[in-house]
């Protein structure tokens, strides 16, 4: 589970990272993150945080729901990798239901490790 302090929640934020962030995509999932280095302003203070879409492509709510917690099972112990301030959108495309947690996994991780290599 994600803390409270870790989950972006506002329509502003997660408008913020797919539009200014960059992007890195896999065959179940698209990550986008919006570095601190990307905004204007100081946000050193502020957490990393994690929003997550999964929309009715991808299945029936039980496959959504299914979706989500994987999702928010494999980001929450990736957040001591995200930069303090950081907004990471996590898109699930609809392969994603047929996938397998380590695949998840395995994708999530591809593009995280491309986003916060060097550019």
């Amino acid at each position: 589970m994600l803390p409270a302090s870790n989950r972006l929640r506002r329509s502003d934020d997660f408008r913020r990272a797919v539009r200014a962030g960059r992007r890195a995509g896999r065959r179940a999932v698209v990550v986008h993150l919006l570095s601190r280095d990307d905004q204007a302003g100081d946000v050193l203070a502020e957490p990393a945080r994690v929003g997550f879409v999964v929309n009715k492509a991808v299945g029936n709510a039980v496959l959504r729901n299914r979706v989500h917690r994987r999702l928010r099972a494999v980001m929450a112990t990736r957040l001591p990798d995200l930069p303090p301030g950081s907004l990471t959108v996590v898109r699930a495309l609809p392969s994603s239901a047929s996938a397998s947690y380590d695949e998840l996994v395995a994708d999530v991780d591809g593009a995280l490790r491309r986003l916060l290599g060097p550019r």
